[in-house]
């Protein structure tokens, strides 16, 4: 066996967006959100089903899947495979967002149903050192939990760190399964789950058809190609950075009257470099 890595966008919708394979996706809930009793997820439909690309490489701005159960209780699941501006804030708007669109405007409140939405994140998001955390609303100061309704619970793959023959429980196998699938040959040992299973064989690249995984590969090179560009984009700005650093202390050295010699020496620039930047300063001091 060769599994995929579980974070890829194709691999993502593939596994968990199989609308013929729901008890992957039940399983998967019921273990994060630790569902019991009466509460247990025993039948959902995918809203928004798996499929390849309509062109090469193309890609979702968001990755994730929805589905409903028989109770009408929504699950937003989506991967977050890098941190990026105002992610908390767009979470808590798309939840929002979809839990009001249930109804229409005039039609009664009480129709609307819970959304949960699960975060997969490949880093470091919370101050705590849980990898798995659950958000939800109470009295800041009696902590009562009359708001029920809207859920967050948060997975940060890079806290949890754990072995396959030390996993404890179903919670533990799925986030190991979703952040080391990549690294197996075989499924291990101690997996007895039959949704879990099922993902595993999902995740195993011989049972992918061909465009599956040339689509596959193309969501590697593009999520590469993103992380390139953040990479580029940080070195870049650290490079102005010290650029803007080293002309501010031209600017205060030559306001000091010191000689263009000894300001060479200090900002380990050349004495043209410098000369152009005064010229641009005296050139500024006469705007």
């Amino acid at each position: 066996m060769k599994f995929v890595d579980v974070k890829n966008d194709i691999a993502f919708r593939k596994i968990f967006g199989n609308e013929k394979k729901t008890k992957i996706i039940i399983s998967f809930l019921n273990a994060i959100l630790k569902l019991k009793k009466l509460d247990i997820i025993v039948d959902v439909t995918i809203i928004n089903p798996y499929q390849l690309p309509r062109v090469a490489g193309e890609k979702a701005s968001i990755i994730d899947i929805r589905a409903k159960d028989k109770k009408g209780r929504q699950f937003v699941i989506e991967m977050q495979v890098a941190d990026v501006d105002g992610f908390d804030k767009r979470v808590q708007y798309y939840t929002c967002r979809d839990y009001s669109m249930q109804i229409d405007r005039g039609e009664q409140y009480p129709l609307l149903k819970p959304t949960f939405f699960i975060g997969i994140l490949d880093f470091d998001f919370f101050d705590s050192p849980s990898y798995l955390s659950n958000h939800i609303i109470v009295n800041g100061e009696t902590y009562e939990h009359k708001l029920k309704d809207i859920q967050f619970t948060f997975i940060e793959l890079t806290k949890f760190n754990k072995k396959a023959n030390t996993l404890k429980g179903l919670t533990e196998k799925w986030i190991f399964f979703i952040k080391n699938a990549e690294n197996l040959n075989v499924i291990p040992e101690n997996i007895n789950d039959e949704g879990l299973i099922e993902a595993y064989k999902d995740a195993d690249k011989h049972n992918w058809e061909k465009e599956e995984l040339i689509a596959y590969d193309n969501a590697s090179i593009a999520e590469q190609d993103e992380r390139g560009k953040l990479i580029a984009a940080e070195k870049k700005g650290k490079a102005e950075g010290k650029m803007v650093g080293k002309e501010e202390i031209i600017e205060r050295c030559w306001m000091e009257n010191m000689p263009i010699e000894m300001i060479v020496k200090i900002t380990n620039f050349s004495t043209e470099k410098v000369n152009k930047v005064i010229q641009r300063i005296k050139k500024d001091n006469n705007k």
